[in-house]
């Protein structure tokens, strides 16, 4: 059987844990087809059995770190 993936699409505010709620960061794609959402601490707690079942990770917690475009001087 061959799966092919298409690419995933940047998770927005919209996107929400599937676990408490908070805004998503980490998309999991299952290996059965279906997709799970986690922030970044349920993504950090789940990611060892995460990666037994998952076809792929989407992994955007970087962006928790990143400095806005839009921030002023100061706040760079």
């Amino acid at each position: 059987m061959t799966t092919v993936l298409t690419p995933a699409s940047p998770l927005t505010a919209a996107d929400r844990c599937d676990r408490c709620g908070a805004q998503a960061y980490v998309r999991v794609v299952l290996l059965s087809g279906g997709e799970l959402l986690f922030c970044a601490h349920h993504g950090r707690k789940f990611e060892p059995e995460l990666k037994k079942i998952a076809a792929e990770i989407q992994d955007e917690t970087e962006r928790l770190t990143s400095i806005p475009a839009t921030a002023s001087e100061e706040e760079r």
